[in-house]
């Protein structure tokens, strides 16, 4: 890994998602890493687990673009519903949305579900690290909450949905926010 640190102290996050882009934004911001966003749209694999979808987007976009990137892939896994729609979240949020979704749930006891990211840093010529990030939950029986985006209404922390919690509370407590916790962790070792 290059020994410059000032390589990290701008990094460019690759997303289309302006939500995520916010979070990102903010969480780094803290540790004074400032994230520029990419809107590029880099090919996805299809896969069943988020972390390879996650390295081969950054590598693609790490050697598309020439210069180190952030990617960021996420899903809600829903116990019942055997840990769907997993990777395919965002096909399913664009195609269904929330109120199907709580349809699916509607005669489950279950309503255990885990939100989880995985954010890859690469580097062009480099292989990617990933690092993850889950909060457990349960989906709630009904949208609550204007905030976040996404499953955020649906996904219940302790009683409150993340679309209750507020942007500022959320970063603190977030999957996004632990995977980027341990990328942090690993910036500063470098």
């Amino acid at each position: 890994m290059a020994s410059d640190k000032s390589v990290y102290e701008k990094i460019v996050f690759v997303t289309g998602n302006p939500g995520k882009f916010t979070e990102i934004q903010e969480i780094l911001a803290a540790v004074s890493i400032t994230a520029i966003q990419n809107k590029g749209d880099y090919p996805e694999i299809q896969a069943d687990d988020l972390e390879p979808i996650a390295a081969a987007s950054a590598k693609a976009a790490a050697e598309d673009l020439q210069i180190p990137v952030l990617v960021d892939d996420s899903g809600i896994f829903i116990r019942a519903l055997n840990g769907f729609p997993g990777p395919y979240s965002r096909f399913v949020e664009d195609h269904l949305g929330n109120p199907r979704v709580l349809k699916l749930m509607e005669n489950e006891t279950d309503r255990s579900a885990c939100f989880k990211t995985v954010v890859a840093f690469c580097e062009p010529g480099r292989s990617p690290v990933t690092f993850t990030g889950t909060v457990e939950g349960k989906i709630a029986f009904e949208e609550r909450g204007n905030g976040g985006f996404g499953f955020d209404p649906i996904f219940d922390y302790n009683g409150k949905t993340f679309g209750e919690l507020g942007s500022e509370f959320k970063n603190t407590i977030s999957h996004r926010r632990r995977a980027l916790d341990k990328f942090i962790e690993w910036v500063k070792k470098q």
